[in-house]
């Protein structure tokens, strides 16, 4: 009798320990749509120059901000004759989309008020698609239990960089006109401009059973893109989804030419409110809740079908976030908030930068699972082969030497990088081991330990100050083409993605 007592007492224990374990293992979900299951989809698209700035719209293409936010309503009578309308394949099934954004407030922009914009921000493009943002924010909320959400943002980014213009501050500072000549990609005055932009906005099959749309355009204005795009660059990103089942398949194609040779297209889940990964304005996004390292977990699958070229650094992920250098939060003061990014580039063509022969590249030390801090001059046990590169913040007055200071441009306010390569040490993590895995023909799902990863990477703090509470307010994947030297074409698919709060 006492064996079948203690027989059962370890089947109970063996149950609570499998569910405590399930939760640690799946948490809490930080998205407003884990998975990217729900049909009622929510996608916004945003556009920037050089330094995340808008500068000057496309002529008649509005402000480069846009959405796509509908909900999917169900017949009532068709709910009663078919017990799971959204699961069968059914042509007598009255579903209809009810789009929440219309075409008219997609095609806002400067000079046209809507409502919410300040007087200050009419007339100016930099602060009216901000203010634009979230006004489709609140045109696409979702109220949820844990907060409120808006969308999946789409942004694209061009890295031509006109000197001469002076829309770019330096490190936050604002500085007037320069010349640096073959230092940045641009063909001439204007080479900094916002693309065109075209929506096919989400709609239902004829057979009520999938849903697509999509976003596309050129940088090329002049170009007609339904004559095809050779020699011109070309963005798109379409979305496809079987009605009441499995994810959102988000896919993208971007193409670079030599007017336009730097071009950056990724899918992001950003906070909902706040400033995200690179701004000083108030965002929109996905993120009800902010993952803080060591903490979180993130689940995506990607399917790679082109890569873009050797100078194609496909990050898996990006995560992006914002506090200062004496470990202060961020506080929209461009002068002394950092952006802080993490790339992990699955590229097998990209090499390690940092190596013995090459210190600056590499940050001052890395740090094991196990906690061991190793320093870059250990030759014999730092991981080099680990790092593509490092930089650090414009404004960082004790870094260690040798350094390297991260472009002063390319953020409205100063910034730190640190890039990762596949590697074996990242094998606790989740993330590649070695080069190709992920990469072309082989799609994957994966689950990235982001949070303690994130937590042991070097980021600069200012000495004697308390460590900075790792938050990330962004989270991204999908392709930077650094300055091709011929046209390239990257193509790939995301879907299943979600951030999971572990503790």
């Amino acid at each position: 009798m006492q064996g079948v007592f203690v027989l059962l007492l370890l089947l109970v224990l063996l149950i609570v320990v499998n569910f405590v374990g399930f939760f640690q293992v799946n948490g809490e979900s930080a998205v407003g749509d884990p998975g990217m299951k729900r049909d009622g989809l929510r996608v916004a698209f945003e556009a920037w120059n050089f330094c995340n700035e808008v500068g000057r719209e496309a002529p008649k293409m509005g402000s480069p901000r846009a959405a796509d936010c509908f909900d999917l309503v169900c017949d009532p009578l068709a709910t009663r004759k078919h017990q799971q309308p959204f699961a069968q394949k059914s042509t007598s099934t009255a579903l209809s989309i009810h789009h929440k954004v219309t075409e008219e407030q997609n095609g806002l922009g400067v000079g046209k008020p809507f409502p919410g914009i300040t007087e200050e921000a009419l007339n100016d493009p930099d602060l009216y698609a901000a203010q634009k943002e979230l006004y489709l924010g609140s045109l696409c909320q979702v109220e949820d239990t844990t907060g409120p959400w808006q969308f999946w943002m789409i942004m694209l980014k061009n890295g031509n960089f006109d000197t001469t213009s002076g829309l770019c501050p330096m490190n936050g500072k604002k500085v007037g006109p320069f010349k640096a000549p073959g230092r940045f990609p641009c063909f001439g005055p204007g080479c900094m401009n916002q693309p065109s932009f075209y929506h096919d906005p989400t709609s239902l099959s004829d057979d009520n059973y999938t849903l697509s749309g999509g976003f596309r355009g050129s940088y090329d204005l002049g170009a007609d893109i339904s004559k095809g795009t050779d020699g011109i660059s070309y963005y798109e990103v379409t979305w496809e989804k079987q009605v009441g089942e499995g994810s959102w398949a988000f896919r993208h194609k971007l193409k670079t030419t030599s007017k336009y040779p730097w071009l950056m297209l990724y899918l992001r889940a950003d906070a909902t409110k706040g400033f995200s990964g690179g701004y000083h304005y108030d965002t929109r996004g996905m993120l009800k809740m902010l993952p803080e390292s060591p903490n979180f977990k993130v689940k995506v699958h990607l399917d790679i079908k082109k890569g873009g070229g050797p100078k194609s650094q496909f990050y898996l992920l990006d995560i992006g976030s914002c506090w200062k250098n004496n470990g202060e939060r961020c506080d929209g003061d461009v002068l002394t908030d950092v952006t802080r990014y993490s790339e992990m580039i699955i590229n097998p063509e990209t090499p390690a930068w940092c190596s013995p022969t090459n210190l600056r590249a590499c940050p001052p030390h890395h740090i094991t699972p196990n906690d061991t801090k190793i320093h870059r001059n250990d030759t014999a046990n730092f991981p080099y082969g680990a790092y593509h590169y490092y930089c650090g913040p414009g404004n960082a007055e004790h870094m260690e030497q040798p350094a390297d200071q991260c472009d002063p441009y390319s953020n409205p306010q100063p910034q730190e990088i640190v890039q990762l390569l596949p590697h074996p040490i990242w094998a606790e993590y989740g993330y590649p081991t070695k080069p190709g895995q992920g990469w072309v023909g082989d799609p994957r799902k994966w689950e990235l330990d982001v949070g303690g990863l994130s937590s042991r990477l070097y980021f600069y703090q200012d000495p004697g100050t308390p460590p900075a509470k790792r938050i990330w307010t962004s989270i991204d994947l999908g392709t930077e083409i650094f300055v091709s030297n011929k046209d390239e074409v990257a193509e790939w698919t995301v879907s299943n993605f979600d951030v999971i709060i572990t503790s």
